[in-house]
């Protein structure tokens, strides 16, 4: 048996904000943007690189699913992002206006800084180290 995770879906608030948020700041690649009615759309965003695994942003389409943009998981880390080169990406990040609640730091299993996107979801960016 042979499985994986394709998508993951993020709730935002507005598809094209999300959308200038991740291309422009995070570099993520536009896959698919696929009108389905006048309010909702097949947004799909992958990181740079091979990436396998992509991102559905998906816009609320009521007071419950608006309340739990930017905190998904009770704040907690929601999403992992893996770079080959940490201090680059945070750099470029940093300059770009994006908000890091936890600078680089070395770990056991690499280098790590925590940031969050426009609506405060929390991710953690990581330089996996030496196995």
């Amino acid at each position: 048996m042979q499985q994986r995770i394709a998508q993951l879906a993020l709730v935002v608030k507005d598809y094209d904000e999300a959308i200038a948020f991740y291309r422009n700041k995070l570099l993520f690649r536009l896959v698919e943007d696929t009108v389905l009615s006048e309010t909702k759309r097949w947004v799909v965003m992958a990181p740079p690189g091979n990436s396998t695994t992509y991102l559905l942003l998906a816009k609320a389409a009521n007071e419950q699913q608006l309340a739990s943009v930017g905190n998904q998981t009770g704040g907690r880390v929601f999403l992992f992002l893996h770079t080959d080169d940490l201090m680059r990406d945070y750099e470029r990040m940093k300059a770009e206006g994006v908000n890091f609640v936890r600078e680089p730091s070395i770990e056991a299993f690499g280098k790590v800084a925590v940031f969050e996107d426009l609506y405060g979801t929390l991710w953690d960016m990581i330089e996996p180290g030496e196995k």
